[in-house]
């Protein structure tokens, strides 16, 4: 975003980006990405880069963000970057959580 570089995982959507603390995809839990997706107001995606591993999501979190409306896309960050990326260009309401490599 603008030259901006930020050291570990982050929250992002089209206009917004910023440090995450979450470096294992199993500590993530809804009540890290909710009141940041509020804020993202009409997210359809959330686009979930587990990093290099792929554990299966946690159903707390899953089930939260169905709750909110907010479909859950779960992969390795590198797929999870490009298919960011991809539906931005398309002009969908995305948002991304991406775990570092």
């Amino acid at each position: 975003m603008g030259g901006t570089w930020i050291a570990g995982s982050i929250l992002l959507t089209p206009g917004f980006m910023r440090a995450w603390s979450v470096a294992q995809p199993d500590a993530a839990r809804s009540a890290d990405l909710l009141p940041w997706l509020a804020e993202a107001q009409g997210t359809e995606i959330l686009i979930f880069g587990t990093g290099a591993r792929m554990p299966s999501p946690a159903l707390e979190l899953r089930a939260a963000l169905r709750a909110q409306g907010v479909a859950l896309e779960w992969m390795s960050t590198g797929a999870a970057c490009r298919t960011f990326n991809l539906l931005c260009a398309e002009g969908r309401h995305v948002a991304a959580a991406l775990i570092a490599i």
